[in-house]
C-alpha cells in the first residue's frame, strides 16, 4: 500500500510518500511560499542532491497539483500513475472535542472539521484546503484526518478545565486541548518498544522540543496532562511564542500599547519566546552562537527556556506519581545536548542520572542517555509524525 501524507501549513505543504509494505519513504519534499513571490517545490533525490523547482503557486490546490506532477514525472517521478497511491493522510491541527482518534474523511467529518476552525484559525483552514484539493484532483481516493489534539482527549477534566466560568466552556468549548499529540503518541510507543517495556504500564514524560514545544504526562498509555492549552501559546517558552504568562499582562499590554486583539495575538505568537527575549533569533543554533559570543540576553532566553522545561518535568512527575521514562524529541530535543543536560541537572532526587559523556555525543539518533543505575530511563527518540499519520491511514482504510 502506498500512502501520501500531506501537512499543509498557511504557506507551505510538506509531503511524504510511503510504501507501507517495506516501511520505506519513496519520496518527500516541501512546497514553500504558497501565495507569495518566489514560491517553489524542493525535494531530495536518492543520491542526496536537492532539486528546487520554482513556479507561481498561488494556493494549496496548485501546490498539491505540483507535487502530484513531480511524483509522476518522467525525470523525477517514482510513480507511473497516480492510481498507485492508495490513500492520502492529512495532519489536522485541531479536532476540538469532536475527534479523539484519527478518522476516515467523509462529508460529515469535513463539516465537523470546519466547525473547529475558530479554535485554530491559523492552522485548520490550510489543513482543510489540502483535503479539498485532493478531492478535486484525485476524486474519491480514501482520505484520513489525523489530529494533533486527539491523543490528549484522554485527559481528565481536572487537567483540561480552566478556572473560568463554566458557562464559557459550555458556550465556546474553552478548555485545554494540547497539541503535538501525534508526536507524543509516536515517541512514547516507539521508546517503550525500543526499551522492551510494556507501554500500557509506564509513567512517561515526553518532551517534544522544537521551534514549538510541549511536554506530555502519559500514564498507562494515555495522556493525562500536557503543557499546551486551548491554543499552542501556553506552556513552554518557544521559538516565537511566549508560553505561560499572567493573563492580566495581556490586557495591561493592550491598554498601554493601545493595541487590539489581532496585534496582541501576533505579539504572543510571533514576536515573543526566544526571539522576543534574546532579540537575536528563534533558532537555538543561532542562540547558542550568540551565547558563546557573550550576549547576555541570549543567555537569559536560553535559561528561561530550560527552566520552563525543568519545571514541567517536576510538575508531571508529581501528576504521574513518579516517572519511569523521560523522552526527548523534536528538533531541539533530539539535537541540543546542552538543553538535555541542563534539564536533567540536579534531578537525582527524583531518580534522574544523566550520562553526560554519552549525552554529548547524541545528535538526532535514538539512544538511552541515562546511567545504568538511573531509576528513570532518559532516552532520545527521533519523532516521525508522518509515519504515524501513514500508519493510522493504512489501518483505517484497511478497516
Amino acid at each position: 500500500m502506498k500512502i501520501l501524507v500531506l501537512n499543509c501549513g498557511s504557506s507551505s505543504i510538506k509531503y511524504k510518500l510511503f510504501n507501507m509494505e517495506s516501511n520505506e519513504v519513496v519520496a518527500q519534499g516541501v512546497v514553500e511560499k504558497i501565495g507569495l513571490k518566489g514560491s517553489f517545490l524542493k525535494f531530495p533525490l536518492p543520491n542526496g542532491d536537492k532539486v528546487v523547482l520554482e513556479g507561481e503557486i498561488l494556493e494549496h490546490q496548485a501546490g498539491i497539483e505540483y507535487i502530484l506532477g513531480v511524483l509522476t514525472s518522467e525525470k523525477y517521478g517514482c510513480l507511473k500513475s497516480l492510481d498507485e497511491i492508495d490513500a492520502v493522510g492529512h495532519r489536522v491541527v485541531h479536532g476540538g472535542e469532536e475527534f479523539n482518534s484519527s478518522v476516515f474523511i467523509t462529508d460529515e467529518v469535513i463539516k465537523k472539521m470546519e466547525e473547529c476552525i475558530e479554535l485554530a484559525p491559523l492552522h485548520n483552514p490550510p489543513n482543510l484546503a489540502g483535503i479539498y484539493a485532493v478531492r478535486e484532483l484525485m476524486g474519491d481516493i480514501p482520505q484520513v484526518g489525523v489530529f494533533d489534539t486527539a491523543f490528549h482527549q484522554t485527559m481528565p477534566p481536572e487537567a483540561y478545565m480552566y478556572g473560568l466560568p463554566y458557562s464559557l466552556y459550555e458556550k465556546y468549548a474553552i478548555r485545554r486541548y494540547g497539541f503535538h499529540g501525534t508526536s507524543h503518541r509516536y515517541v512514547s510507543r516507539k521508546g517503550c518498544e525500543s526499551l522492551g517495556v510494556p507501554y500500557e504500564s509506564q509513567r512517561i514524560i515526553t518532551a517534544h522540543i522544537g521551534n514549538g514545544g510541549s511536554l506530555a504526562a502519559i500514564k498507562d498509555g494515555k495522556s493525562i496532562d500536557t503543557s499546551m492549552g486551548m491554543t499552542p501559546v501556553e506552556g513552554l517558552l518557544m521559538g516565537t511564542r511566549c508560553g505561560d504568562v499572567d493573563a492580566g499582562i495581556v490586557s495591561f499590554i493592550m491598554e498601554k500599547e493601545n493595541i487590539g486583539t489581532q496585534a496582541i495575538s501576533t505579539l504572543v505568537n510571533k514576536h515573543s519566546g526566544l526571539l522576543g527575549v534574546s532579540g537575536v533569533s528563534s533558532d537555538m543554533r543561532e542562540l547558542n552562537a550568540a551565547m558563546e559570543a557573550g550576549n547576555p540576553r541570549a543567555k537569559l532566553a536560553f535559561d528561561i527556556f530550560v527552566h520552563r522545561i525543568k519545571k514541567y518535568v517536576g510538575a508531571y512527575a508529581a501528576v504521574l506519581g513518579g516517572v519511569d521514562i523521560l523522552m526527548f524529541t523534536g528538533g531541539i530535543g533530539e539535537n541540543a545536548s546542552n538543553v538535555r543536560e541542563l534539564v536533567c541537572a540536579d534531578m537525582e532526587y527524583m531518580g534522574i542520572k544523566l550520562d553526560n559523556e554519552k549525552n554529548a555525543k547524541i545528535r538526532g539518533d535514538e539512544a538511552v542517555i541515562s546511567t545504568p543505575d538511573s531509576k528513570v530511563t532518559v532516552i532520545v527518540v527521533p519523532t516521525d509524525e508522518e509515519y504515524m499519520i501513514a500508519s493510522d491511514t493504512m489501518e483505517i482504510v484497511n478497516k
